[in-house]
Formats: structure tokens, sequence, C-alpha cells
């Protein structure tokens, strides 16, 4: 981890995130939603494997609050790391974290590309406009309900792609995951051309 930083999100709440690594210098940034409630730290191995090619941001997400606006409020929090690292930014997400990368870029936020590794089968019931270039990953080893509604999501978006990991579960092994995540992100950056 190269530093920790704070950005302020729309309502004054302070979200911290760590940066890993500079990447390519022309290179665009990832930044990865934590699954859970906090600092984020369940991100580190994948961060740090990604660090390798590009700038990673890793942030802490807030704790949830009983109002019924909370994921506009994680939106925004997302958008506030989004401005720190910059233009181009892809973000990734697993699970519950998938689902809010998903719904962020259904909400216009400014990202080139969106990865979600097995979000909750309700991300398919209230699935929004997503306009960015999306990789939905499974686990080969996952229950096929989870397999099932990966293939699904994918078909329905208009700029998806799907991938099964062999051998892998919800639990899935970073080094695994790393590569597949930064060919994606590298092949939408080469698609997207220079800023």
């Amino acid at each position: 981890m190269d530093e920790v930083k704070t950005v302020v999100s729309r309502d004054g709440t302070t979200i911290a995130y760590a940066r890993y690594g500079t990447g390519a210098a022309d290179g665009p940034a990832v930044v990865l939603v934590g699954g859970g409630r906090g600092a984020g730290d369940g991100e580190a191995p994948l961060a740090r494997l990604l660090a390798r090619d590009f700038p990673v941001f890793v942030y802490g997400r807030r704790e949830r609050g009983g109002s019924g606006d909370a994921v506009e409020r994680e939106v925004e929090d997302l958008a506030a790391v989004l401005a720190a690292a910059g233009p181009g930014a892809a973000v990734h997400g697993s699970g519950t974290a998938g689902a809010l990368a998903l719904a962020a870029a259904a909400a216009g936020l400014p990202v080139a590309a969106v990865s979600v590794f097995e979000p909750p089968r309700e991300a398919l019931e209230s699935l929004p406009e997503v306009h960015a270039r999306v990789l939905v990953v499974d686990g080969g080893a996952s229950p096929a309900p989870v397999r099932r509604a990966a293939r699904e999501l994918s078909a329905l978006l208009p700029r998806a792609r799907h991938r099964t990991l062999t051998g892998q579960t919800h639990e899935v092994a970073p080094h695994v995951l790393a590569p597949v995540l930064a060919e994606f992100v590298a092949d939408v950056a080469e698609w997207a051309g220079p800023a």
C-alpha cells in the first residue's frame, strides 16, 4: 500500500481509501469496492496483485444505516473515490459490492468498465440501465443457481461478457481473479484509446 487518504462524500461523510501501486503511467485506475462494511482490508490481496499493472484504490464502505437511501449514499461515496482515482477508472466488486458497482454505473458515474464476481440474484430483479462495458465472472465450483444468475446477468447487459473461473467458488482466489480482471481493464482501456 502506497498511501492512505480520505475524500468527502456528498453528504459530508469522510471516506478513507488506500492506494496501491502506480501502474502504467498512462493506464487506468481500478477501484475495488469491498464486499463488507469498513476498511476494505479483505480486498488487499487482490489490490496488491492488480497494482503491478494499475493504480488500485480500495475504500472503506460506510456502516449500514437505517435510511432507505443507503444505496444512493454508497453510490455517492463511490463517486468521491472515483474522482480521486481520475478519469477512465474501472470498478470491481464481488457479491453485494458487485451490485453496488452496477448501481453506480447505472446512476451515471463515470466508469470505463465494471467487473462483478457473483453479484446476488437480486441484481437481476432490479437491473438498471448500464452502458459501461461489464465483465460478469462466476466460479465453476459455485452452486448452479449462482452460475446461472451470472450468465443471465451478462445476457441482459448490452455491453457485457461472461467468464467462468474453473474450480473457483464464491471465495475466489485473488491470484486466479487478478489476471482475468487485469486483462479486461487493459482491453477496455485499449478499446477506448488515448484520452
